[in-house]
């Protein structure tokens, strides 16, 4: 079931914080101007068609393009129309919240009078720094993702000042982005951050876990050329965040950028130059833009709870011939929490003087996370050198990137009930947006699973719960294991071919063999029924017809020389000779007859035979 918004028309906060989205060509390069970027999106149809009277809103169909066109609307605007559409922009307004008073200093832009929207907001303040404004609101033109309604989408735009450069922002400047999330959620449906690109990583892995038990989209987006220019990724990147924020719930924070929506911990910023300037390198994206907009509802996530955090953070870059007097320095009060970013899959220098700065400063209580330098890849212990770190206290951090490991460590030390024990435990889970749950259940609320993580969930339990039921013949059981597998389709399967040839890795061997072995017949018949391989092996290189045989079960040797099951191999090399002398020495002709209606020939006993015939 997609989440879609589902009425014809959503609201959405834009959040403008800066970056190079909004900016002009100044003396010395790229340069904030205030109201710019709002002024420019209410003055393009494609962001802005509040009489839904542009072409935009009438493209659709063949029928409704010949009826704007002949209606003389596609004509140059007229006097009587910008009076029209301006009535009707002075009646149109959403209520925003914010931290800080709405409205421009003097300074910083043009007076009231001069302003592109007309008169400034007026905000009042209603409580200890909150304070609430009527913004002017802008609309879309409708439009429809597959398999939806028309939809129009309704925005304001909440414009910081000053605008800040992406390399300005602070962890204040987190905390204020979360806290205006915060403050209107209830009025809107998702929300928007505009954001410049240099740190806009670090900002959307903040957010994932500054946004606790999120209910709604937050995207974070920008632009490596800014709207002001002809050419420019600032319309497809606006506009594609709009459209999936107005039209989706994917509750989680997120990033978008180049027609891709990727989870907002997960991401790394790699091009300075190129308009796929992010890359995922662990994880795959959320939504793909294209013709179609493609959500991958399995990967989506729900968050939890929602606080502030503070911290003392720094990130350590281990570089060959790096001393221990430089890792002291960085690793004194009042640091608490450093992620170390060692070579390939967390591997530092094995010196000794290294190894004891790393580790006086664990048994002090910093919080060292190793997390690895290459963009793709992540820490393990395969390396002696490795292990070393391990050894120390370092926390091995998986495959986060060096924006997620910094923000989640950040996040978690900010938590004064924690200690670093707790902070080292809570690293090596999930990340906030993975679906584990803390150790410490005070440390936030339970972290939800995707629908993803459930079904993968699923598949590993009845894995192994599939063998259970073999081996107790519980019919219901495995009806309930081997429908559950069919449910989640090929795609879903937890192991090539479904469970029902899951090979244990504890036993080594698959349902049919366990069945055989138990002397479960009805689970065997339903097996079958379900698709289980009668050739298949066991580690021991076993089938589940030998298993049958060796234990003296008729009926399952019947049903699976019925489905074509026969002896070969390692059946008849090892045990199955000694049986099959142990039977004709104690003359039990029940396990010979077992043994041969399973296919094994019993040269001795038809001499056996003869010679009887013959003294007869």
């Amino acid at each position: 079931m997609e989440l879609a918004l589902v009425s014809d028309e959503s609201k959405v906060l834009i959040i403008y914080t800066g970056g190079t989205i909004g900016m002009l060509v100044g003396e010395h390069g790229y340069v904030p101007e205030p109201y710019f970027l709002t002024e420019t999106l209410r003055s393009q149809t494609r962001f802005h068609d509040p009489l839904q009277d542009s072409l935009f809103s009438h493209a659709s169909t063949v029928e409704g393009f010949r009826q704007w066109s002949s209606s003389g609307r596609s004509s140059p605007v007229t006097a009587e129309f910008t009076a029209t559409a301006s009535a009707s922009q002075k009646h149109s307004t959403l209520l925003v919240r914010s931290s800080r008073p709405m409205g421009a200093h003097a300074a910083l832009g043009p007076t009231a009078a001069q302003h592109p929207m007309g008169a400034q907001p007026h905000s009042i303040k209603v409580a200890e720094d909150v304070y609430e404004a009527r913004m002017p609101a802008l609309v879309t033109p409708r439009s429809a993702v597959a398999g939806g309604i028309g939809k129009r989408i309704r925005y304001a735009v909440l414009e910081w000042q000053p605008l800040l450069d992406s390399s300005n922002i602070e962890i204040e400047d987190w905390i204020r982005i979360a806290t205006e999330i915060e403050l209107n959620y209830s009025l809107f449906d998702a929300f928007v951050i505009l954001h410049g690109t240099d740190t806009m990583a670090y900002t959307s892995s903040a957010l994932s876990f500054l946004l606790e038990d999120l209910g709604k989209t937050v995207i974070v987006t920008g632009a490596q050329i800014p709207l002001s220019q002809l050419r420019n990724d600032a319309v497809d990147n606006l506009l594609g965040a709009l459209s999936v924020a107005g039209h989706y719930i994917i509750p989680e924070c997120c990033l978008f950028f180049n027609h891709t929506l990727f989870r907002g911990n997960r991401v790394s910023k790699a091009s300075s130059h190129d308009f796929d300037a992010f890359m995922s390198p662990n994880f795959p994206p959320l939504v793909n833009v294209g013709i179609d907009i493609v959500v991958n509802w399995n990967d989506v996530i729900r968050q939890t709870s929602m606080r502030r955090f503070r911290a003392h953070k720094a990130t350590l870059r281990l570089f060959p011939g790096i001393t221990a007097a430089t890792v002291r320095a960085f690793l004194t009060p009042p640091i608490k929490g450093v992620v170390l970013e060692t070579f390939g899959a967390g591997n530092a220098p094995q010196r000794n003087d290294l190894m004891s700065a790393l580790r006086e400063a664990c048994d002090r209580g910093v919080v060292v996370v190793a997390i690895t330098q290459c963009a793709r890849g992540a820490v393990s212990d395969a390396y002696e050198t490795g292990r070393t770190l391990l050894q120390a206290g370092v926390v091995p951090g998986g495959d986060m990137t060096p924006e997620s490991a910094l923000t989640k460590l950040s996040y978690l030390l900010a938590k004064p009930e924690l200690s670093a024990a707790q902070v080292r435990s809570l690293i090596v889970v999930s990340d906030a947006a993975a679906g584990d749950e803390p150790a410490d259940a005070d440390a936030g609320a339970p972290w939800a699973w995707t629908a993803g993580e459930a079904a993968a969930t699923q598949g590993a339990l009845s894995s192994w719960l599939i063998h259970l039921a073999a081996a107790a013949d519980d019919a219901e059981g495995l009806a309930y294991c081997l429908s559950a597998d069919a449910a989640r389709g090929e795609e879903g399967h937890a192991v090539a071919g479904g469970i029902v040839n899951w090979i244990n890795p504890a036993s080594g061997r698959s349902p049919l063999h366990v069945a055989a072995l138990g002397g479960s017949a009805r689970s065997v018949r339903a097996l079958l029924k379900a698709g289980a391989l009668v050739h298949l092996r066991d580690t021991l290189g076993h089938t589940a017809l030998y298993y049958a045989a060796r234990q003296g079960h008729e009926e399952i040797v019947s049903t699976l020389v019925s489905a074509g099951a026969n002896l070969g191999g390692a059946d008849v090399e090892g045990f199955a000779s000694l049986a099959m002398k142990t039977a004709l020495g104690r003359g039990d002709h029940a396990a010979l007859d077992i043994w041969q209606k399973a296919g094994f020939r019993v040269p001795d006993r038809q001499g056996e035979r003869s010679k009887d015939e013959g003294d007869q």
